[in-house]
């Protein structure tokens, strides 16, 4: 059931904020802070107090100590998707994003983020780490309410949008729109640029938004953090707990510094990740849906992008001091990542713009120990990793401690916690309940699936435009990774652009990113390890004997020789104003095809 705005609400919205673009006048000085830490690829089983054994988390388990503990708290089973429903409130299929790449990473247009509320409501915002719901206009923090943005590029450093060699140490970031180098690990550079954030924010409240790359692959990180976890048999990847070990210290380092300013009273505190364990538990049998045999999964089946628990429970704490949220409490109600907005839009009394209409609802009720409209909530996940969406496709239904999965597998949770037996004949009216649940489900999200995120060219947010081959839509899965681009992986696929004006347009292809200076028939250098790290040396980036290039778009097809010796290949193109698609091609010397890695197009 979708969160109705009161009628009230939505007047004083239509009054205060208008068309929507406007900060409130007068904020109310006890509005409190919001952090939000959403860290990458942990479990709910990888923390000491949620029963791990073997890894060390006393900061975390501190704030496990003095916070509301959602203990059936459920998001999608990889990034990308959780994070759009986390910040806009909405299902993720909602928002337009059911993929990590292949252009369904990019948040639709029309969505509206927790970071421009918090910001029309006079809110100070901040992101500082991982984004990856889309690099370029208009889906960047930056076009969706972040005032200060530090990030790296894609769902993760060395990925293809990322700074080319970027390792975790000294790398070069975007702040904001621009590139910038920093000294140091990364998770330490995001901690201690927001803890900058806050402390320029003492007159006003903040909105900061700490969405750390760790503990995604690749897995690095100094080796004192490892060192605690090596040469135990039941740890299946050390330095992933050690990556876990090092954020755990910058949650420490936070909160001290916000007791120290004096902000920690007034200011919410919300610890959450967004899918299941990528390192903490091996599985037999299926690669992600298979049985734990190795580390510690909280006894869930399923591993991060299963369909199971093990792929979709995660952990939520909630502090507040002056809200009343000091004591560690247990909440066992089913909850969502689309219910996080909807809570603070109550905990800060923030109004909102009329038409939003959100897909969860205030856990505040719970928080203050009113069950009643938690009852009998249905809660649906899914990891679709698709063009278009399939009904039931890597599907979980989720009603108290029953789970629909796929439509045709049932289980009870409280006798069949690891969900090995399949009583869906022995309940043919809940599967009969269900599955019309999920039709309704279905058919309500099902009209916006036409909708496509298109990446805008020649528009003033962006002149020029860089796009990458991590977005195209393809039906291989595209060459997401810096290591693809080193191999010359073999693939093409289409960018849906909007273009802004019509008008003359410059478009260059390229083998290798601009920042590394390389031509079209080079081969990249190796990128060393680090000592006294796990960084290790990247492979020689493979020459390519490029011998023409393609460019098709509204109907027009142009080609050129390529020259190896040169950094790309240019085309001059009169595009008009409207929805189009762009795709290119380089021909090798042995016939081969593949797309331009990275394309610049630029209005003159």
């Amino acid at each position: 059931m979708r969160l109705e705005i009161k009628l009230l609400a939505s007047f004083l919205c239509m009054v205060l904020l208008g068309c929507g673009s406007t900060r409130l006048d007068a904020v109310p000085k006890d509005r409190p802070n919001v952090i939000l830490i959403l860290v990458d690829d942990q479990g709910y089983g990888d923390i000491a107090s949620l029963g791990n054994p073997y890894i060390k988390t006393p900061n975390i388990d501190q704030l496990h100590e003095v916070s509301a503990r959602f203990t059936d708290y459920h998001v999608n089973p990889t990034c990308a998707p959780s994070r759009a429903a986390l910040l806009t409130g909405h299902n993720a299929n909602r928002t337009g994003v059911w993929h990590t790449v292949n252009g369904r990473s990019l948040i639709l247009e029309r969505e509206i983020t927790a970071a421009q509320i918090m910001k029309e409501n006079g809110y100070a915002t901040g992101i500082f780490g991982k984004w990856h719901l889309g690099d370029n206009y208009p889906f960047r923090p930056e076009d969706k309410g972040f005032e200060e943005v530090l990030v790296h590029g894609g769902g993760g450093i060395e990925q293809t949008m990322d700074y080319f060699d970027n390792d975790y140490y000294n790398d070069t970031y975007i702040h904001n729109g621009k590139l910038e180098q920093y000294e140091g690990y990364c998770t330490d550079i995001w901690f201690e640029e927001a803890m900058k954030f806050m402390d320029s924010n003492q007159d006003q409240p903040f909105f900061c938004y700490l969405p750390t790359n760790a503990a995604h692959s690749p897995y690095f990180v100094d080796d004192s953090y490892i060192e605690p976890y090596k040469d135990n048999e039941d740890i299946p990847l050390p330095a992933f707990y050690g990556m876990i070990a090092n954020i755990d210290e910058n949650i420490g380092k936070l909160m001290d510094h916000l007791e120290k300013n004096g902000q920690l009273d007034n200011t919410i505190v919300i610890f959450t990740t967004d899918n299941g364990t990528a390192q903490g538990a091996r599985v037999e049998g299926h690669r992600l849906d298979g049985f734990v045999n190795q580390g510690y999964n909280a006894g869930m089946r399923g591993i991060k992008a299963s369909k199971y628990e093990g792929g979709h429970r995660v952990p939520l704490f909630i502090h507040w001091k002056n809200g009343g949220i000091t004591v560690g409490k247990d909440i066992d109600e089913l909850a969502a990542h689309y219910d996080i907005l909807p809570t603070l839009v109550e905990m800060c009394d923030l109004e909102v713009r009329p038409e939003i209409d959100f897909d969860g609802k205030s856990l505040l009720p719970l928080i203050n120990g009113d069950k009643g409209d938690f009852k009998d909530r249905i809660v649906i996940t899914n990891s679709q990793r698709t063009e278009v969406p399939e009904p039931w496709r890597r599907t979980s239904l989720m009603q108290g401690k029953w789970r629909l999965i796929d439509g045709t597998e049932l289980y009870n949770l409280e006798k069949d916690p690891e969900q090995r037996e399949n009583i869906a004949d022995q309940h043919p009216e809940k599967m009969k309940e269900f599955k019309a649940a999920y039709d309704r489900w279905w058919k309500d999200l099902e009209p916006g699936y036409e909708d496509q995120p298109r990446i805008y060219v020649g528009h003033e947010e962006e002149n020029p435009t860089k796009l990458y081959c991590h977005d195209w839509h393809t039906e291989e899965v595209s060459p997401w990774h810096q290591r693809h681009i080193r191999e010359g992986f073999i693939d093409n696929g289409y960018w849906l652009i909007k273009v802004a004006e019509g008008g003359k347009y410059r478009v260059r292809l390229r083998r290798w990113p601009v920042e590394t200076g390389l031509s079209l028939g080079a081969e990249a250098p190796v990128r060393p390890a680090l000592p006294g790290t796990s960084v290790n040396a990247s492979k020689l980036g493979k020459a390519m004997k490029i011998k023409e290039a393609r460019l098709a778009v509204q109907g027009i097809e142009m080609q050129k020789e390529a020259s190896l010796a040169d950094e790309y290949v240019e085309f001059e193109v009169d595009l008009k104003k409207g929805d189009t698609r762009l795709q290119t091609w380089f021909t090798l010397e042995d016939q081969k095809e593949l797309g331009a890695y990275f394309v610049e197009v630029k209005k003159l």
